[in-house]
């Protein structure tokens, strides 16, 4: 039987005596033009021991030169005086989200060497929109020293008759508890479960059942490579590991990285079909610019396709304006997908400008009301379209969807030496 979810060595601290509430901490890739979410945080947890403390929130990338080396410094010392190491450990995961419902999750490894984030990979792991190549190498330049990783990567499957996960959650409370306790900030709240090792093998031949040819068949109605694991959130982390993986192997050699821990990273994997799952819109705000003629020339360039996919909407939002605009012969499929392609032109001439990715209406509609701000606003993805379209098109626009608000991403908990 082939492996798709390893176990790891499972680094936590001992919650009797650090409080989990100000352990865990939201994913560094939220709260990105929100730089008070992450003051907040630091002063909810003042000196206590903290994932904090080992991530760089990308709200100040711009001071990873002077951040990165107290990360790696407090790293070492987690290691040495907070972090107890449970070995060959997966782990199961209600985490109870904002809305008060509850999503359902494995923790494991999954092996790098099975990934490919770039467009047209046939792997069993795979990128589900389209990866920034330039916004790997500081994510590089913050993994290349850490002697741990922390996951924030969600990765889905495609098992519509809960074979994977759900099996596992009607055996948790027979297992030994690995946490309880609220998270921070309005995140719900996190129960972790040590699975027990004789489960291990019954995870990974359902696993197994999702990933043959009749399965891939009857579910998508194609004959192509199997499509197991799809990256939902994390996916520019995920490659960040890829990318120094492969340096360590061109360093040390295929035969020596192929037992590197390196080789591995730590992840969730969730069921595409858990009800608590949501796919929201990832909205784009574009700063930097004049929002009347930002808007004059999006509306020239929605007026300007001439494709065959459905009608878009469109709503611009700018100060206390709104403005709606109509794609009626839109080129790309999504109306993300005609959003991000004029973005990036857009971009190219206007060098001023800027983009970032927002989760939430309101949070889109507060950002834009800045000056030379402007918000655009659009219809998502439904959910059961995210394999059969990275299937036949490869990978979808880059943030096209977003699994749940930003508060209900996953929270750094679980750490893995990585050195």
């Amino acid at each position: 039987m082939k492996k798709y979810l390893f176990s790891a060595n499972i680094c936590l601290p001992d919650f009797s005596r650090v409080d989990g509430q100000k352990w865990a901490s939201v994913a560094c890739d939220q709260f990105t033009s929100q730089p008070e979410y992450w003051a907040e945080a630091r002063e909810f947890v003042g000196d206590m021991p903290s994932t904090l403390d080992l991530m760089l929130p990308e709200a100040y990338l711009d001071r990873k030169e002077e951040l990165i080396p107290v990360i790696n410094d407090h790293m070492k010392k987690y290691l040495s005086d907070v972090l107890v190491e449970h070995k060959d450990s997966m782990i199961y995961l209600e985490r109870v989200q904002s809305d008060g419902r509850e999503r359902n999750g494995i923790i494991g490894a999954i092996d790098l060497e099975e990934y490919d984030y770039r467009r047209g990979a046939t792997t069993c792991t795979r990128a589900t929109e389209g990866t920034v190549l330039e916004r790997i190498p500081p994510r590089v330049a913050i993994r290349r020293d850490a002697v741990i990783e922390m996951p924030h990567i969600m990765i889905l499957i495609d098992d519509p008759d809960k074979t994977v996960i759900e099996p596992v959650a009607q055996k948790a409370k027979q297992y030994k508890l690995a946490y309880d306790f609220d998270l921070m900030a309005g995140g719900g709240h996190a129960t972790g479960y040590f699975i027990d090792k004789e489960d291990f093998d019954g995870i990974n031949e359902a696993l197994s059942a999702l990933a043959t040819p009749d399965a891939m068949m009857k579910k998508y109605g194609v004959d192509a490579p199997a499509l197991l694991f799809a990256i939902g959130d994390g996916n520019h982390s995920l490659a960040t590991a890829k990318s120094l993986y492969e340096e360590i192997k061109a360093e040390i050699g295929e035969e020596a990285a192929k037992d590197h821990p390196a080789r591995y990273a730590l992840c969730e994997i969730v069921n595409l079909h858990d009800e608590a799952l949501d796919f929201e819109p990832i909205y784009r705000v574009i700063f930097g610019v004049e929002p009347e003629k930002f808007v004059a020339e999006f509306e020239d360039y929605l007026d300007s396709l001439d494709g065959d996919a459905d009608e878009q909407s469109f709503e611009i939002v700018f100060g206390d304006e709104c403005k709606k605009l109509i794609a009626r012969t839109p080129t790309a499929q999504l109306a993300v997908g005609t959003a991000q392609n004029f973005i990036d032109e857009y971009l190219k001439t206007h060098p001023s400008a800027t983009v970032d990715y927002i989760h939430g209406v309101e949070v889109t509609k507060n950002l834009a009301k800045k000056e030379n701000a402007v918000g655009l606003l659009f219809d998502g993805m439904e959910k059961n379209m995210l394999y059969k379209t990275v299937i036949c098109d490869g990978a979808l626009p880059r943030k096209t969807f977003s699994m749940g608000h930003a508060e209900d991403k996953r929270y750094y908990i679980e750490c893995r030496k990585i050195r």
